[in-house]
């Protein structure tokens, strides 16, 4: 009786990979000949709900953004709960962007930006959204599951939640544990070797329980990528140099994609086919992001283009 829970779930989850926009469908966004353009092709996709007629390209891409965490919801609304966990974990990023967004108008005094509408996809925003003050912002983070990310200020809260939320994700959903490791193994190349910017110590332990250590602790970009394990170094595979990681993260996603589309074959009941499917909305989800910036520009090829998202 295990699997009866997952019938509606699984059967949810593969029909909702109808939804995605498709690498084909994604060409023809991003060789349009100018945002316009584009916008209204994917006005006629499952994209179009919330798609603005005449839109800058921010603004198409959060339509798609909102989108996304729309298909997340409805799709953890047929979970067992143990796959609206596995949700959770996987559209973190969301809250993030909500957390970062509500700091942002803590310290800079700005007009804040309507949050991503999370439901139960929600981790501890209602209580984060709520706070008056960064160092209120991070009390609220350390008593919450995402714990304390070890300062207040913006990149810590951003790297923080980053780091927590690929732990999280590899300790609790096995299926996508080396997704998980690739992201943390990324993010702290980046944040080290590039933007030359140390991790807290509490960001640094918890990213050490997953890449371990010794790769933590690297002095160099060389040392990094030897020391990372092999669940995590796959993420930087023949990258040379730290400046060339912003391509490696083009892979990461096409790597979601793939993995997650073979997590939806077969008969099986569990949480793996669901966990596929919010892989391929999620990359979906990128690479039309990733059409719209090129429409803007002019037109070009999806082939290659490797901006992070």
């Amino acid at each position: 009786m295990r699997g009866a829970g997952w019938v509606a779930g699984v059967t949810r989850a593969r029909a909702m990979l109808s939804r995605a926009l498709g690498a084909e469908r994604a060409e023809q966004v991003a060789s349009a000949p100018g945002l316009d353009a584009a916008v209204r092709y994917l006005s006629t996709s499952a994209y179009g709900h919330d798609l603005p007629s005449e839109a800058s390209v921010a603004e198409a891409q959060r339509a798609v953004a909102e989108t996304l965490v729309w298909h997340l919801r409805v799709l953890a609304g047929w979970q067992p709960p143990s796959g609206v966990t596995a949700l959770r974990l996987l559209a973190c990023g969301f809250e993030i962007a909500n957390a970062e967004d509500h700091l942002r108008t803590l310290t800079d005094g700005g007009p804040p930006r309507p949050p991503y509408r999370l439901g139960t996809l929600a981790t501890a925003w209602p209580r984060l959204a709520g706070t008056g003050s960064p160092q209120e912002l991070r009390a609220a983070l350390a008593a919450s599951a995402w714990g304390d990310p070890g300062a207040a200020t913006p990149a810590a809260v951003a790297v923080g939640m980053r780091v927590s939320a690929a732990v999280r994700t590899a300790t609790a959903v096995p299926e996508a544990a080396r997704w998980a490791a690739g992201r943390l193994a990324l993010l702290v190349g980046r944040e080290t070797f590039v933007a030359r910017r140390s991790l807290t110590r509490a960001s640094g332990l918890r990213a050490g329980r997953l890449l371990g250590t010794d790769a933590v602790a690297a002095s160099s970009y060389p040392d990094f990528q030897r020391r990372l394990p092999p669940a995590a170094r796959w993420a930087v595979a023949g990258v040379d140099g730290p400046s060339e990681l912003w391509r490696a993260e083009g892979r990461w996603w096409h790597r979601l994609d793939e993995d997650g589309r073979s997590l939806t074959h077969g008969a099986r009941l569990g949480r793996a086919p669901v966990v596929g499917a919010a892989a391929v909305l999620s990359a979906d989800a990128w690479r039309a992001r990733g059409a719209l910036e090129l429409a803007a520009r002019g037109g070009g090829r999806l082939e290659g283009f490797d901006a992070p998202a």
